[in-house]
C-alpha cells in the first residue's frame, strides 16, 4: 500500500487506527489511555503489573534506520510521567553486529524514552553463559566491532576472519583483485579451538572459504585438510533466513549464510555440520536469558509482583513466534519434570547451574505484527532453521495477530486490565 507525499493512510482494526504510511519524521500524538497514571489499574494488584514485554526491533519498531509510525506512541504508554518504564520491558533482537550499549542508545533516540543496555538482548548475548570457551582460541565471523563484542561477553583469546585472511592471503582466491601470495606484516595464527559466528559477514565467499578451511584442518590452516569428525565446536548466533530493512521485500539474514555453510560442509565431507550452540531467536536459551532480564528490570523499576506472564511481539513467524511458543513448551515441560530439560539450541550448555533459578513466568504469549517480514500472505515454505525441524504447526501460530506495535500494546493492556 502506498500514498502520495504528505498524506497518511489509515486502516481501522478493532476501532484502532494504525497508520500504514506516514511521512518520515512525523510522530503521532494520539493518546489511547488516560494521561493520569496513578497505580497499575490491574494486571497484578498494588505491586505493579505481573507481566513483562519482549520486543523484536526490526520490522516491529524500525525498518532499517526508519522508525515505524506507531512505535513512539506505543512506547509512550509503557512509561510514567517522568519517562521511567512502568512495565518490565526487554528488547530481543537477532542483530549481532553491535554492542548492547549502542543498540540501547539507538532505541532511546528512536522511541523518545530512555532504554538501558540491561534491557537489550542481542543475538549473541546468551553466549556469556558458555564460559567453558572463554579462554579458548576462538575464530570470529561477522561484521562490526566483533572482537569488542566477544571481549564484553568474556571471550579472551580471539581472531577475526579478516586477521586470518591477512595471515594467509593465498587462501582467499575468489576476488582476483585481492589475490595475493604474500602475507602483509602478519604473524602465523595459532591453532583455532572453536568458531563463533556472530552474523552475516560482508564478504561471504571469504568467510565461507576460511571457515571451511578451519573445519577441514582441525583449526590449523597451515596443515593438511583431513576433515576430522566430529569437527571443532561452533557457536552460532542469529538464524533469521530473512529480515526486513528499508527495502519493500525481505533481505537475506545470517540464517542464509549458515545455510550456505551447512550445504558446503555436507557436500565436501558427506557429514552434517553440527552446532555446539545456536543462540538468538528461535532458540529457547535466548528467551530464557530474556526472561532473566525481564525479572531484573521489574525489580529495578520497583515492581514487587512476580512476573508470571510474558508477551513477545515480533514480525517473523519462523523466529519470533516459533521461538516464544517453543519457550512456552520448554516452560511447560520443565514445570512437569524434576529433571533438567534440554534445549534444542544449547547442546553445549550445562543447564544444571542455570535452569530456572529465580524465574517465575508460566504463561508465554506470542504476538505477530504485520509491519515486517509477515504481511498476511500465506506462507507455503518452511523457513525455520535446520536444527529445529520438523516444526509442529501449532508452534508457528501466534496467540494474537495485529496490524502494528501500537495495537499490540493496546490489546495486551486490555487483556491484562492494565492502564
Amino acid at each position: 500500500m502506498s500514498s502520495s507525499r504528505g498524506f497518511v493512510i489509515f486502516k481501522t482494526l478493532d476501532r484502532l487506527q494504525c497508520p500504514l504510511v506516514q511521512p518520515w519524521g512525523c510522530l503521532l500524538n494520539r493518546r489511547l489511555y488516560s494521561q493520569t497514571r496513578s497505580g497499575d489499574g490491574g494486571g497484578g494488584g498494588g505491586g505493579g503489573p505481573n507481566f513483562g514485554l519482549l520486543f523484536d526491533i526490526d520490522g516491529v519498531i524500525v525498518r532499517g534506520s526508519r522508525i515505524l509510525p506507531t512505535a513512539p506512541e506505543a512506547f509512550s504508554h509503557l512509561v510514567d510521567a517522568s519517562g521511567q518504564f512502568r512495565v518490565p520491558t526487554v528488547f530481543v533482537t537477532n542483530a549481532g553486529n553491535a554492542l548492547r550499549s549502542e543498540k540501547a542508545e539507538q532505541l532511546s533516540k528512536w522511541l523518545g524514552v530512555t532504554v538501558h543496555e540491561d534491557q537489550v538482548v542481542m543475538a549473541h548475548s546468551p553466549l556469556k553463559m558458555f564460559d567453558q570457551y572463554f579462554n579458548k582460541h576462538v575464530l570470529i565471523s561477522g561484521q562490526g566491532p566483533v572482537q569488542e563484542i566477544a571481549n564484553n561477553l568474556g571471550f579472551c583469546n580471539t581472531t577475526t576472519v579478516d586477521e586470518l585472511r591477512t595471515a594467509y592471503p593465498q587462501l582467499d582466491c575468489v576476488d582476483h583483485r585481492r589475490r595475493s601470495l604474500k602475507a602483509v606484516n602478519s604473524s602465523p595464527i595459532t591453532k583455532i579451538d572453536a568458531l563463533m559466528l556472530f552474523g552475516e559477514p560482508v564478504r561471504w565467499e571469504t568467510s565461507l572459504q576460511l571457515l571451511i578451511d578451519i573445519l577441514m584442518t582441525n583449526g590449523d590452516v597451515s596443515g593438511t585438510p583431513t576433515a576430522p569428525y566430529p569437527h571443532l565446536p561452533i557457536l552460532a548466533c542469529n538464524m533469521d533466513l530473512q529480515w526486513m530493512a528499508e527495502a519493500h521485500m525481505p533481505r537475506f539474514g545470517h540464517g542464509a549464510f549458515l545455510l550456505c555453510l551447512e550445504a558446503l560442509y555436507k557436500k565436501l565431507t558427506g557429514n552434517d555440520l553440527i552446532y555446539t550452540a545456536l543462540v538468538g531467536k528461535p532458540s529457547e536459551i535466548t528467551y530464557y536469558h530474556a526472561e532473566t532480564m525481564v525479572q531484573e528490570h521489574a525489580r529495578s523499576i520497583g515492581i514487587s509482583n512476580s512476573i508470571t506472564k510474558l508477551y513477545a511481539i515480533g514480525d517473523n513467524i519462523h523466529t519470533d513466534i516459533f521461538g516464544m511458543n517453543l519457550y512456552q513448551e520448554y516452560v511447560r515441560r520443565h514445570r512437569r519434570s524434576k529433571k533438567h530439560v534440554s534445549m534444542q539450541g544449547a547442546r553445549g550448555l550445562d543447564l544444571s547451574t542455570h535452569d530456572f533459578k529465580g524465574l517465575t513466568a508460566d504463561q508465554c504469549y506470542s504476538v505477530l505484527v504485520k509491519t515486517g517480514v509477515h504481511n498476511g500472505a500465506e506462507q507455503l515454505l518452511e523457513h525455520s532453521p535446520r536444527d529445529f525441524l520438523p516444526v509442529e504447526s501449532k508452534l508457528q501460530e501466534p496467540s494474537l495477530t495485529v496490524m502494528c506495535v501500537l495495537e499490540a500494546i493496546t490489546n495486551i493492556f486490555k487483556r491484562e486490565n492494565y492502564r
